[in-house]
């Protein structure tokens, strides 16, 4: 769904500083939740002021500690996006309306909707920072499809909102931070690459 981000593509900005737009924001998450909503066949209630407090709350995270990522930028970029996952599942800014769902919960997208959906959403955003900045394409991985991943994510977010920064990094492929996870802590490739649990 990385598609929906094409608001991007109508600015002459890089793409690291369209996203600290608000207005790009909230303009592109809106046509991401309706291919999100294509795609799941569900619909969703959106809260825009919820919306634009989880912005104004990661822009704020974001800036606050920006000036450590100068020589670390792409790996600032997944912790940057793994802020955002926190402010938006701090902030909730969607609900699924009543209706026919599914029995099927043994897919993320169903098991939790507005959770993969705030994960994918800062995936793409993600994936297009660093395939502009860096000339560099992500596979997504295996953790994104599994339910026990997302079990965990969603328990532990509840008891420290922090978690998921780390289990933003597990689900682009690097080594979670589990000890401070709101802090960026720059590290080396070898340490963001090797496998981590939780």
């Amino acid at each position: 769904m990385k598609n929906a981000l094409h608001v991007l593509e109508r600015n002459n900005l890089p793409v690291r500083k369209t996203i600290r737009r608000a207005r790009w924001f909230l303009t592109s998450f809106r046509d991401f939740l309706g291919a999100f909503e294509d795609e799941t066949q569900r619909k969703f209630r959106l809260d825009d002021g919820k919306l634009l407090s989880a912005f104004t709350a990661w822009f704020r995270a974001f800036e606050a500690q920006k000036y450590k990522a100068k020589e670390h930028r792409l790996e600032y970029v997944t912790f940057a996006a793994g802020l955002m996952l926190r402010e938006l599942v701090r902030y909730s800014p969607v609900s699924v309306e009543p209706g026919p769902g599914t029995d099927d919960l043994r897919r993320p997208a169903d098991y939790w909707p507005e959770g993969y959906l705030y994960v994918t959403f800062c995936l793409a955003v993600r994936e297009a920072v660093i395939e502009q900045d860096f000339s560099l394409l992500d596979d997504t991985t295996p953790e994104l499809g599994d339910l026990r991943t997302w079990w965990s994510f969603r328990e532990n977010a509840l008891e420290d909102i922090n978690l998921a920064v780390s289990f933003f990094e597990r689900f682009a492929g690097e080594t979670p931070n589990w000890s401070t996870p709101g802090l960026f802590l720059p590290r080396s490739p070898e340490q963001r690459l090797s496998t981590g649990s939780q």
